[in-house]
């Protein structure tokens, strides 16, 4: 091969590399990789919480299971609001509506990893980690990414599915729902709530465009997206104290909740009553991407050290 030959096949080489890692970084991106370890990682928290003994196999299906499950339903999110997604500032660069990838493809891809998900959870685990696995994708899917075109309702409906995760971990421990397992879909349910409504107090503008019946479109002052973070907020700190009322958890954990709850609670009352409430938006923000790991990480560890003794 002369030398001008091999230097054309390196260069088509590299160019073919690069053209697959670009393939493979857009389908990453398409699973919404923040959003699917948020919900692995809740998943984790539920089956540690129900087994602190824990079985490495089973751990590692639902991790499997979980990881694709939540990146094929975040795929058909984004396949389904490719033309809302289009119109928004902070959306149109995703992999569909830029072009990059094609509605085809989305849809392809976003279908077969939530079956494949929901089979390895039925197989590692059991049926009703799997059925809840189903049942998250059909409503994350099939009900709150329609509904966020018709009703300012979608926020609270939404949560549903963010929520369930912890009940999959659970049920794929000792396939049943505890008191404790429903706790943590409160916790995580509640928690929503606050942290999305600052979410679409920011990005108010950008879901006006989009046409998205969102509580800060309907309601522009933000009053009702602010007076509803701040009951939530209200209700969340006092779900966290239920372990230890109940001796699931110790005081130790109750006071990391309180100290946690009240700075939560501060910023949820700084956004109602702050005006223009933009910065008290970024801050309720900031505190609540914040106060989820702490809290969850804190549970985990104040139950394992219970069932130590």
């Amino acid at each position: 091969m002369s030398r001008l030959s091999q230097q054309a096949s390196e260069i088509a080489y590299t160019s073919n590399t690069r053209v697959v890692r670009s393939n493979l970084s857009l389908y990453f991106e398409l699973t919404k990789p923040r959003l699917s370890l948020m919900t692995v990682i809740t998943a984790i928290v539920g089956y540690m919480l129900a087994d602190p003994t824990h079985s490495w196999p089973a751990i590692f299906g639902l991790i499997i299971g979980t990881t694709m499950a939540a990146g094929g339903a975040a795929a058909l999110n984004q396949w389904w609001e490719r033309e809302t997604d289009a119109m928004m500032v902070r959306t149109k660069g995703r992999p569909i509506p830029s072009g990059e990838l094609s509605p085809q493809a989305g849809l392809l891809f976003g279908l077969t990893l939530s079956f494949v998900g929901v089979i390895v959870l039925l197989y590692a685990n059991n049926f009703l980690a799997a059925a809840l696995s189903f049942a998250t994708i059909a409503l994350y899917v099939l009900v709150y990414t329609p509904l966020k075109q018709i009703s300012s309702w979608n926020t609270a409906i939404g949560a549903i599915p963010g929520a369930i995760p912890p009940l999959i971990g659970w049920a794929a421990a000792v396939e049943r729902i505890d008191v404790m397992g429903w706790v943590l879909f409160a916790i995580l349910l509640l928690w929503q709530i606050p942290h999305f409504m600052a979410i679409a107090w920011t990005h108010r503008r950008d879901y006006a465009d989009a046409g998205y019946r969102m509580v800060t479109t309907d309601e522009p002052t933000g009053f009702s997206a602010a007076l509803q973070s701040l009951v939530c907020t209200a209700l969340l700190f006092a779900v966290t104290l239920l372990p230890s009322f109940f001796g699931i958890a110790s005081w130790i954990f109750g006071g990391v909740a309180i100290l946690s709850g009240a700075a939560f609670l501060f910023f949820a009352i700084q956004f109602l009553i702050q005006s223009p409430r933009d910065q008290a938006a970024r801050y309720l923000f900031f505190t609540s991407i914040s106060y989820l790991p702490l809290i969850l990480s804190a549970l985990v560890l104040d139950v394992w050290l219970l069932a130590a003794k």
